[in-house]
């Protein structure tokens, strides 16, 4: 799979992932790994970043972006970077954990969001989950990460599959 945005399904009653969704950029046979995209945390940008150009991202989102190491922080954006910095997606979105690169994305004036944590999935995992009907695949969208408010990505995202919370009910692909 490349990668995708992942879409609780309405069944989905776990804690941590219900009504998220989920940007996935990493998945093999050994597992994947992401960052919840719709879930706001209260803090700043400038306040948990210490780097010069932090305070010119004021309106930069902050999110909780998984149950995983929730101090260390993975960023997407709208940029480049470097091979060895991250990941580039489609379009211009990127991913990073490298300090070198929010540094110059941010010296760019790049729109980003901090994602605080990640959702991690061990082999087969996440197939598993998907194949149970836990989850919903959707095409990565900038609009949907930078032009839509975070409260409103979930039924954003299934609006953009021509669905509705209320219309989807997801079965075990298998039942």
């Amino acid at each position: 799979m490349s990668a995708t945005l992942l879409v609780a399904s309405p069944q989905m009653k776990d804690p941590y992932f219900e009504r998220t969704v989920v940007l996935v950029w990493h998945h093999d046979a050994d597992g994947a790994i992401g960052v919840v995209v719709n879930k706001p945390l209260p803090h700043r940008f400038a306040d948990l970043i210490e780097i010069p150009t932090a305070a010119d991202h004021a309106d930069a989102q902050v999110a909780w972006g998984g149950p995983v190491e929730a101090g260390s922080g993975t960023v997407i954006a709208i940029g480049a970077v470097e091979e060895d910095e991250g990941w580039s997606l489609d379009g211009d979105l990127v991913v990073t954990r490298a300090q070198q690169a929010l540094m110059r994305l941010t010296r760019q004036r790049a729109p980003l969001i901090l994602c605080l944590g990640y959702a991690g999935w061990g082999a087969g995992q996440l197939d598993a989950e998907i194949a149970s009907g836990s989850w919903i695949l959707a095409d990565i969208s900038e609009e949907i990460l930078f032009r839509v408010a975070p409260e409103a990505r979930y039924d954003h995202a299934l609006a953009s599959l021509g669905l509705t919370a209320q219309s989807v009910w997801m079965t075990p692909a298998d039942a």
